[in-house]
């Protein structure tokens, strides 16, 4: 335990702290990303059950013009009354699957004289204006609807149309329109019409809930928090290591660890280095000629047992032979040789693994 004291200094205490911060955060992070997905997943399970659920009359879940709840959203409703198409109105920039357009909104005046908007379907923007080229004609008389339940949608700011268009389904904006009481908090998506006239818009297709990404970001925010610790792990292994450089067990286990290393097939990041001659080789530490490693004669011995451990027993070569001739001033007076070919047989000696 005494070779880990370290760990205990003002610098890594502050380094766990930093950890165990992060590592917090991450946490909280996590949870709201799950609780996130949760949410996601029991809109999803309400709607999946409202859709499926049987049709009810609009009175028993929407019995006054302002309320609605909205556990009801995509509740089957059925209503009677009469279509009012000199009140229609189309809702702009809507798109049914990648395809821009409208969605047509009719009134339906019940028997009691309110108004319940349904929205009959999609049209798409016409070949050269933007409005659809034709808007079928809602059925006439009484009419017998079955919709899905959809609650107001709210203004945006900024947002204009032009006459006899509105921007959002925002229910008080249509009720204006019309000279009755109407409802203000839903309105019905068409699912059936009776009778059913010969042409009708593009029905809207059934709700798909986007499970998001949510539980994803939550197990990434997890994997954060451990690396936090990992990496603080590594980092004091890192620093033992340094600090037992000159021990024998260490130096001991460093050999072994680059001898293993050097069974491993090089990868082609360290082929590369090795034939221009960058850095350690991936070959293994005992064969730095691949690497153009240079060694000085000095001591040589002594530094490579003490990196290396006994095990390696290195052979000393030249690499690359002499050229100078009989006579030539090198030979005939070695006082006065450039002092700078000391160096240069150094660079010329390399480690032979053999």
């Amino acid at each position: 335990m005494k070779k880990w004291r370290f760990a205990l200094t003002e610098r890594w205490l502050t380094y766990l702290a930093m950890a165990v911060m992060f590592s917090v955060a991450c946490a909280l992070l996590s949870q709201w990303q799950f609780s996130r997905n949760a949410q996601t997943e029991a809109k999803h399970n309400l709607v999946s059950a409202n859709f499926h659920a049987a049709v009810v009359p609009l009175s028993k879940i929407v019995p006054t013009t302002k309320s609605y709840s909205a556990a009801n959203v995509w509740r089957k409703v059925s209503v009677v009354g009469v279509y009012d198409p000199a009140k229609q109105l189309l809702v702009r920039d809507r798109t049914y699957g990648a395809n821009p357009g409208f969605e047509v909104l009719t009134p339906l005046r019940l028997s009691d004289g309110r108004y319940f908007i349904i929205d009959r379907g999609w049209l798409p923007v016409g070949t050269t204006q933007d409005r659809p080229d034709v808007v079928p004609a809602p059925p006439k008389g009484i009419i017998h609807v079955t919709a899905w339940l959809q609650g107001n949608e709210a203004v945006l700011p900024g947002r204009v149309a032009p006459g006899g268009e509105i921007s959002e389904v925002n229910l008080p904006t249509v009720g204006r329109t019309l000279a009755g009481s109407t409802y203000t908090a839903a309105y019905g998506l068409l699912r059936t019409e009776s009778p059913a006239p010969p042409t009708r818009p593009v029905r809207t297709l059934a709700p798909v809930i986007d499970p998001g990404p949510y539980l994803s970001y939550a197990i990434q925010w997890i994997l954060f928090a451990l690396f936090s610790f990992t990496a603080l792990g590594w980092a004091l292994r890192q620093e033992r290591r340094a600090r037992d450089a000159e021990d024998p067990e260490e130096i001991a286990r460093a050999a072994e660890r680059e001898r293993r290393a050097s069974l491993r097939d090089p990868t082609d990041s360290q082929i590369e280095d090795d034939q221009l001659g960058v850095g350690q080789s991936s070959m293994g530490p005992a064969d730095p000629r691949a690497v153009g490693a240079v060694i000085h004669d000095r001591d040589l011995r002594e530094r490579l047992t003490a990196r290396y451990g006994t095990a390696i027993v290195p052979r000393v070569k030249t690499q690359r032979a002499r050229q100078s001739s009989p006579g030539s001033p090198d030979d005939a007076n070695p006082d006065d040789a450039n002092p700078g070919d000391a160096d240069h047989d150094a660079a010329d000696t390399l480690i032979d693994a053999g």
